[in-house]
């Protein structure tokens, strides 16, 4: 069986280097409210770029998948589990939480079955994303937007 994705954990310090790194203070029910006012402005600022950047993400995503050819490798569903990731992460951020969630099924699946992964389900994945975006259909309040997500992650389990 392929391995699955795990992310690395030689990047995070254990033992007596992680109790060695110095640490913040933390100040509990503290909240720099000026602080947090401008973060919100700052990525309201940035608001308007984001449909730009969340479509340079399913480019990517495109891409990766173009790559792939008849079938999946390793190295494609490594690519594809990469930006799946990705969008998972920033689908949220971009105002599109339905896409996170449809990307994190996709890399589910791709984590659990990497090069075995069903590459007509993979595609159906990547579909329901563009769909999304195309019809601006941001969450799971839509109920067709919901129903394809529900379907989605049944198959992957």
């Amino acid at each position: 069986m392929t391995q699955p994705y795990p992310c690395p954990t030689s990047a995070f310090p254990t033992g007596a280097a992680a109790s060695a790194r110095p640490r913040a203070p933390y100040r509990s029910g503290t909240i720099d409210a000026a602080a947090l006012a401008r973060a919100e402005a700052a990525l309201k600022s940035l608001a308007s770029q984001f449909d730009g950047w969340l479509q340079a993400e399913i480019d990517r995503l495109d891409a990766a998948r173009a790559a792939v050819g008849p079938a999946l490798t390793d190295e494609s569903a490594r690519s594809l589990y990469g930006c799946a990731h990705d969008l998972k992460g920033l689908g949220g951020t971009y105002q599109y939480p339905i896409v996170s969630r449809i990307a994190g099924s996709l890399s589910r699946l791709l984590s659990r079955l990497a090069a075995a992964a069903p590459l007509a389900l993979v595609d159906a994945h990547i579909q329901a994303i563009h769909r999304m975006v195309d019809e601006h259909l941001r969450t799971d309040e839509d109920e067709a937007a919901c129903a394809v997500a529900k379907a989605l992650e049944a198959q992957v389990g």
